[in-house]
């Protein structure tokens, strides 16, 4: 791997970290596309950095809201900080427990069913467009809407189902107000992503012996930049009801890829 070949790895995490298109989606597509179901994989490092910097892009673009959980939480009261974290670890539940229990057969979605994609891609534009087409409340997340939330999360493993598509669209669905919606979903991942890094490092699977720090440097600044893009992008079109537009073009991908996958 280069350095162009990082930069645009991190651009696409980035991007597809918050925009809701299914990045392992259109990863599977553009394998069959290519005719190679054995793309090397990235480093294990090289994956994780880039999760660590959507995760931050993350918290810089909600820094208030993370200042305030924490200095909350330090209170040690039972105050309205300490609420929301906890719904933030009931939505963490049900894809934590999956990761733990189903790692290996989870792997089997990923072999090139380019069929389900189109499928899942289809399941997602239907829930874009229903959540564009909610009506707007003031309504904030419950814990039985923080854990069904995390039940769509956990879906989401699905290639083709948008991790961000599916929780604000569940969200918005549940009724929550679409600002609050993109709130949580973004605010919610980010524990998951450092408890993944935590796992990965703890195992030991990870050596930067082999890695070329301008690489990693390079891919991190790319990721970083263009989360901070993509997550604003995102909040805005969420309030100003602009999600038909991405549930418009993973309708014509899925449909592409479904006949795609059965003509060749």
């Amino acid at each position: 791997m280069d350095v162009l070949d990082a930069i645009l790895l991190g651009i696409v995490q980035g991007l597809t970290e918050f925009l809701p298109v299914s990045s392992s989606g259109h990863l599977e597509l553009g394998k069959a596309i290519l005719g190679d179901q054995s793309i090397p994989q990235e480093s294990l490092l090289f994956t994780v950095v880039l999760h660590f910097a959507t995760a931050l892009s993350t918290v810089v673009i909600f820094r208030k809201d993370v200042w305030d959980i924490f200095r909350g939480l330090f209170q040690f009261k039972w105050n309205e900080e300490t609420r929301f974290s906890l719904k933030i670890i009931i939505s963490m539940i049900p894809a934590a427990l999956l990761g733990i229990l189903f790692e290996d057969q989870m792997e089997q979605f990923f072999s090139g069913n380019v069929p389900l994609v189109g499928y899942m891609l289809i399941v997602t534009a239907l829930l874009l467009y229903l959540a564009d087409k909610a009506k707007d409340t003031n309504k904030s997340v419950s814990n039985l809407n923080a854990l069904v939330i995390g039940i769509s999360q956990a879906i989401a493993v699905l290639p083709g189902i948008s991790r961000s598509g599916a929780t604000i669209s569940t969200s918005v669905l549940l009724g929550v107000d679409k600002s609050k919606a993109a709130r949580f979903s973004f605010l919610m991942v980010v524990p998951l992503i450092i408890g993944k890094m935590v796992k990965d490092i703890w195992s030991g699977d990870i050596s930067m012996e082999d890695d070329n720090l301008i690489i990693l440097g390079s891919g991190f600044l790319a990721a970083f930049f263009a989360g901070l893009f993509a997550c604003a992008w995102m909040i805005q079109l969420v309030k100003k009801s602009k999600l038909t537009y991405f549930a418009l073009y993973c309708l014509l991908v899925g449909l592409i890829a479904i006949g795609y996958g059965f003509i060749s």
